[in-house]
């Protein structure tokens, strides 16, 4: 009996229709149950699987119109010019300036990444240390790496702006416009201010804070605190209801 003959053109012609498919809707165009037969055509096609939806879908590079991150929706569904998930991870780690948290991966290819940076820090494809008091995933090269840490470190110390190209300025006159407006300050407005900066960063807040601005650590916990507690002096008078309640003194019997 002839063995039946399967042709890559329906693929192509499914493909170029529906944009995307998952592996079922392949074997049905091709109108076999066999697996290994649809990525024998597919091979032939220069095809790319998804790196979300766990790689259920599948498209041809020539319909894929990638952005300039090197990625491609469809329904959702993402596809990487770098192909899997893993290999996506590991290039925008290594071509990162300063690195990245895993959070700001994720948000850059949509979808959770955690699972990939464990595999890859394993596998000794990327580094991670700890900076601000979460892993920062940095390149395997030596160069590279410290040059993102260092990076990472002077933007981390910049208060409220953490990426100064959204002001279409450069980080150093971020900064210096930064202190300028610091040197007019009076004594109680600095440490507030240094204090309000520190709640806005968070987490190593008062470090971070106090090392930009250089101030002692526990003057930008102190602005921080009298924020919080709204204990301010207002033209040398301390606000009402600000500072400690007043305790009644008992007069020894």
């Amino acid at each position: 009996m002839r063995p039946l003959s399967f042709h890559s053109d329906e693929l192509r012609s499914l493909l170029l229709r529906s944009k995307i498919a998952t592996l079922d809707e392949l074997k049905q165009a091709l109108g076999t149950s066999v697996d290994i037969t649809v990525f024998r055509k597919l091979k032939l096609l220069d095809y790319l699987t998804s790196y979300s939806q766990r790689g259920r879908y599948y498209t041809l590079r020539e319909i894929a119109r990638f952005d300039e991150k090197g990625l491609w929706s469809q329904s959702a569904v993402w596809f990487s010019q770098f192909g899997t998930l893993l290999a996506t991870a590991e290039t925008f780690v290594n071509r990162s300036p300063r690195g990245c948290f895993a959070d700001e991966l994720a948000r850059a290819v949509h979808v959770d990444v955690q699972d990939a940076l464990r595999q890859l820090a394993q596998q000794r494809r990327v580094t991670r240390q700890i900076v601000s008091g979460w892993y920062l995933y940095t390149a395997i090269d030596r160069t590279i790496r410290q040059q993102q840490i260092l990076t990472r470190r002077h933007v981390e110390a910049v208060p409220t702006v953490v990426d100064a190209s959204v002001l279409e300025v450069s980080e150093t006159e971020l900064k210096a416009s930064i202190l300028l407006f610091y040197s007019l300050l009076d004594e109680q407005q600095r440490r507030l201010y240094a204090g309000l900066e520190s709640l806005q960063l968070g987490r190593g807040g008062d470090r971070n804070i106090a090392g930009f601005l250089d101030l002692d650590p526990h003057t930008v916990a102190r602005g921080r605190q009298q924020l919080l507690a709204q204990d301010v002096e207002v033209q040398g008078a301390r606000r009402t209801g600000g500072g400690r309640k007043r305790v009644e003194k008992t007069r020894p019997k």
